[in-house]
This record gives C-alpha cells, structure tokens and sequence, in this order.
C-alpha cells in the first residue's frame, strides 16, 4: 500500500529560505535537504488540501547531484534522521555550489521584488567568507534550547520537537571547549553560548531560568574561566529592557576588536555571527560610504556602534555621525563604545523618527543602515527620501527584504548603484549582502 504522504519528486530550481521547488499533480511543493536537479524520495511535512503549496523533506535520494556531499552533522543530516534540526541545512552541498545556488537566490529576489531588469543589472556572485576553508567552527554566538531531561537541544524546521545534540560543528572551537554540552541544564529554559572574536576568545553562556535558582547550580559545573550569567524569570534580557542580567561567574560582557576599536557587548547585545563578519562589513561599509572630513552621517539600527566608531573617525573632528539604535540594553553598549569619541551623538528611539528629527537639524550627507532580518518599512524608507541624501549604504542579512527595499528606495528617487554578496553564514541559506544606493 503507498504512503500517501511520500512522494517521488524531481527537484526544480532553488528558492528564498533554503527550499528547492518541486511540483506534483500541479501542486508545488517547497522541499528542504535537496539539491537542484535531483531526484528523490520525500515526506510531507505540511500536505493540507487547501494549503496554497505544501512542504516536505528529502528521505532518500534516488539519483544525487554532482554537488551533494556527505553532511558534516549527523543530527542535521536528513538521510540519517526523520527531524533533521536546523542551522545547517545547507550542509549536504559543497560549499561552492551553496554559493552558486546563494547568488541564484539573491538575483531572483531582486528581480521579483526589487523590480530590477536583469538586462540593465548584472547581478553578483558570493564572495568567499574569511575562515576555515570547511565552513565550520565561524559562529560566534549560539542559541539551544533545553530538553525534558536537562540536555541542550534544538529543534527541526517548523517543529516543536527537540533533539538532543552534543555538539556543532558551526560553532567557534571556544565554545565547543567550554564542556557545555555535558552540564545538566534541568530549571534552564533556554541557554546563549557567545565568544568574543579576539584572540583571547572570552566565552560568555547566559542562562534563561525556568526555575528560580536552577542558573547558579548550573554555572557551578563550568569550568574557571568561562563566564556565566541569568537572566530573571521576566522572559526578557538586558539587550531588549525586560529582565536584569545577572553575572554568577566572571561577567556579563565581551570585549570586541574591529579595525583596531574596542568595544563592549553586553549580554544578548546585538553583534556580528561570524567570526570574521565584523571586520569585513565594517571595511566594505568604509569603503562604499567614503565618509569625508567634515561631513555628517547617520548610522541607523546601530546596534553596539559597530559602523558608527570607524565613521565617527573617518569624518574628524568637523563632521558629526548620529548612532540611532532602539533597543535600550544595545544603545547603552553604544554609549559606552563612542562615550571617548566627541564627534559621534548616539541617540536611542524609534529610527524614523530620530532620522526626521536629525535630517531636520542636520544636512546629512550618507545614511548607513543595517536593520533587523525584516529590512526597513515604509515610513523610513519615506524619511530616508525626505532628508535629501545622496547616498545610503545598506548592510542586509535577507536578500527578500532587501529586494523589497530596492524597490521602495528607487521608486523614491534612488538608484542600486552597487551591491555585493558575502557568505557569512556558510552551510546554510543565509546570506549578507552590501548596497549602495545614491540619488538620481
């Protein structure tokens, strides 16, 4: 008798959040864990009848791609496990068609949401991320959660249910050297894993309590070293203003280096995954931006002042940058960063508004921007048309909200006059991209 819910499927092109599109009996279907091209077995994991597409993983491949590898990660290895968990559902490809099929991705988007001619644009390739030429051991923070029985875990695609891991691969050797996963998390909720990206690699693990005094039981079983610090039962942290950060072993902070600036994160802050990321964006941001003496610039979604410290620099003691971030815990970072740097106004508050407010007082010359995965909304993209600027670099981690944005940007006058691809998140479908807008 057939499984009416796996199909034998050919595998059409690559799509937006780490899909192949396959179609059945005139229905499409989004399947994870393929490749381009292939044939396989697959299981439905979302097959409603009046669902508009239905979705479904690979569980055996028929006839493989020449770029399909064996997956460096049993637990993520669809082949091998009914729940493949996430973070690395790239990793059955070789890490040069990832970046093939990554720069398929992003011209697409901007050809269908950005609205932009393929003819009149010649649309990118991936550069190559600085690190380990396997792809591995680049993430910089990590986030588990904790199973029934008091072991770190995570979670398949779309699922509740957890796996149990004890290790990943992704993640910064010092991480892996603290003995995290061998600690019994029972009262823990949800566990941070953070290192800094210095030499030093100061590992910081945070603690989300589920029961009041489980965090100092656990920090106990770290070894010295290995800083360690909860967050209260509020569900909060102190990078978002709900919930104090408490540190129960070392502190509560890292300490960054980036083009030779320090800076300080406190906490679940806002900082760059990959180990690498930081430096190149901030040198591609330099460079793109070609921030002047004198002249004045505003840095939104500024997070811990990552771009507004070297602009700050770049534009003397004449020219002025606003760092606008809203997040309370980040924008406290913030003030700490660019507290010795005079030039430099940090602001905290809704970025719309702060950038209404300053484009009034202040003839701006450039915007930076690097905004949550959900890119801007219409309202900024409405004051960044507003204030007259002649030229936005826009730093995306979402090659569909960035698309979008292209096309808010050109509709208001803007044109994309470069962008480029860097495949800072390596075995999986994320990418980073730079954009330079400037003014028709």
């Amino acid at each position: 008798m057939t499984d009416p819910h796996t199909l034998t499927l050919e595998l059409g092109p690559i799509a937006h959040g780490g899909h192949t599109v396959a179609r059945h009996e005139g229905r499409v279907i989004f399947v994870r864990h393929g490749i381009p091209g292939e044939q396989v077995r697959v299981r439905l994991t979302d097959s409603d009848e009046n669902a508009k597409f239905w979705r479904a993983d690979v569980t055996e491949v028929l006839a493989p791609s020449e770029h399909r590898v064996q997956h460096f990660w049993n637990p993520a290895d669809a082949l091998a496990h009914l729940d493949p968990v996430g973070g690395a559902e790239f990793g059955h490809i070789s890490l040069e068609h990832q970046r093939e099929l990554k720069a398929q991705v992003f011209a697409e988007q901007l050809t269908r949401l950005g609205g932009l001619n393929p003819q009149e644009h010649s649309f990118p390739g991936v550069q190559f991320a600085p690190g380990a030429a396997n792809g591995l051991g680049w993430r910089t923070r990590m986030s588990y959660s904790v199973d029934a029985d008091g072991h770190l875990a995570m979670s398949a695609f779309r699922s509740n249910k957890l796996t149990a891991i004890e290790q990943m691969p992704l993640a910064h050797p010092a991480i892996e050297a603290t003995g995290l996963y061998a600690v019994d998390y029972t009262g823990i909720e949800r566990v941070e894993a953070a290192v800094s990206s210095k030499d030093d690699a100061t590992v910081l693990i945070l603690l989300a309590e589920a029961r009041p005094g489980a965090a100092k039981r656990v920090a106990r079983q770290f070894p010295q070293g290995v800083n360690v610090a909860a967050f209260s039962q509020s569900g909060g942290s102190a990078a978002d203003g709900r919930g104090a950060l408490q540190a129960l072993s070392g502190r509560s902070w890292l300490s960054e280096e980036v083009l030779g600036e320090e800076f300080r994160i406190t906490g679940e802050g806002f900082w760059q995954v990959h180990r690498a990321a930081a430096t190149t964006l901030s040198e591609r941001v330099l460079e793109l931006t070609q921030p002047g003496d004198g002249e004045q610039i505003a840095d939104l979604y500024a997070g811990a002042g990552l771009f507004s410290l070297p602009l700050a620099r770049a534009v003397g003691s004449a020219g002025r940058v606003f760092s606008i971030e809203g997040a309370p815990g980040t924008h406290a970072d913030a003030k700490k960063n660019l507290r010795s740097v005079s030039q430099a106004t940090v602001i905290r508050g809704r970025v719309e508004r702060v950038l209404r407010q300053v484009a009034r007082d202040a003839a701006l010359d450039a915007v930076v921007l690097d905004p949550p995965r959900a890119g801007i909304d219409k309202s900024v993209a409405a004051e960044l048309a507003a204030s007259g600027v002649s030229r936005i670099c826009y730093v995306s981690c979402d090659p569909a909200s960035f698309a979008r944005d292209v096309s808010r940007l050109t509709s208001r006058g803007y044109e994309l006059a470069h962008v480029e691809i860097h495949d800072l998140y390596p075995h999986t479908h994320h990418m980073e991209s730079v954009g330079l807008f400037v003014r028709r």
